[in-house]
């Protein structure tokens, strides 16, 4: 069980999750907080079950074991509708949605929000022109989501959990297809609507990144959590071993003062042409 007393007021409380496809184990016994205003970033190699816990916090995927509390309260006594307006997901892959223009797409956000019946108002509308400006996707507002390209499509399904305004994102590599200013222009976003009061998850595979923007880190391998912490107490080079199989070195950014990891090579393997600033300070 991982320690979870950091956490004061929860968004997000899960405790000993356990899911399986079949007879494979996909996540087991694993805990994770997620304080109010709180951006908690999940880091693993591919398969360690990062996506699956997001989707497992979302009651898209069905849990086998534990318990998940959003609010405060418990995930299976909240009504569809309620689990939306309380999180929303950004998946992996934005889904390919013929017909659809953007607009229309991010207007789907305000959902929960409307009464059985009711239409969008103007105060909808403006909700996801909002998003929309706030994700540089306004430009895309009347074309059809098939003429975007899969970058622009993943930032229009961001535009629409914005205009979600929800407590809680989930983000499942926010970061995929994207060039690195909107990669930066994406996580600076999140970052400024965690500092607003707005809790974060996000499954991200930049680790520098994920350094850079998440005030804690969860790290899973093979279902299990690996280690959590800050951002500098858990880019380590024994726990990257561990959970990447990789040997690396860490240092601090002189800019921005958050961990950076330099891989060197796979574990057991010598290192090859790597040379690191003089006078940093280097682990192994």
């Amino acid at each position: 069980m991982t320690d979870v007393s950091h956490c004061r007021s929860p968004e997000i409380d899960a405790q000993g999750l356990a899911c399986a496809a079949e007879t494979r184990p996909l996540l087991d016994n694993v805990d994770l907080c997620a304080d109010k205003g709180q951006f908690v970033g999940l880091i693993g190699p591919n398969g360690a079950g990062k996506s699956t816990l997001l989707r497992t916090l979302a009651r898209i995927l069905q849990r086998t074991g534990g318990t998940v509390r959003l609010g405060g309260r418990d995930l299976d006594a909240l009504s569809a509708r309620e689990v939306a307006a309380f999180l929303a997901l950004v998946p992996q892959a934005a889904p390919y949605t013929q017909g659809f223009h953007a607009f229309e797409l991010v207007l789907m956000g305000r959902y929960p929000h409307l009464g059985p019946f009711a239409v969008e108002g103007a105060a909808d509308t403006s909700a996801a022109m909002a998003a929309m400006n706030q994700t540089e996707t306004g430009a895309f507002a009347d074309r059809t989501l098939e003429t975007l390209s899969g970058g622009e499509r993943q930032r229009v399904f961001l535009a629409r959990a914005v205009a979600q305004h929800s407590r809680v994102l989930l983000l499942d590599e926010p970061t995929a297809n994207l060039d690195i200013l909107h990669q930066l222009k994406i996580l600076d976003l999140v970052r400024r609507l965690v500092d607003e009061g707005l809790t974060a998850v996000a499954a991200i595979h930049d680790l520098n990144l994920a350094a850079r923007y998440c005030d804690r880190l969860v790290v899973l391998s093979r279902g299990r959590v690996l280690a959590e912490g800050e951002p500098s107490a858990v880019l380590l080079p024994e726990v990257l071993a561990a959970a990447f199989g990789i040997r690396a070195r860490v240092y601090s950014d002189p800019v921005t003062g958050s961990p950076v990891v330099s891989p060197i090579g796979p574990v057991g393997e010598e290192p090859s042409n790597a040379q690191f600033p003089e006078g940093e300070a280097h682990v192994e």
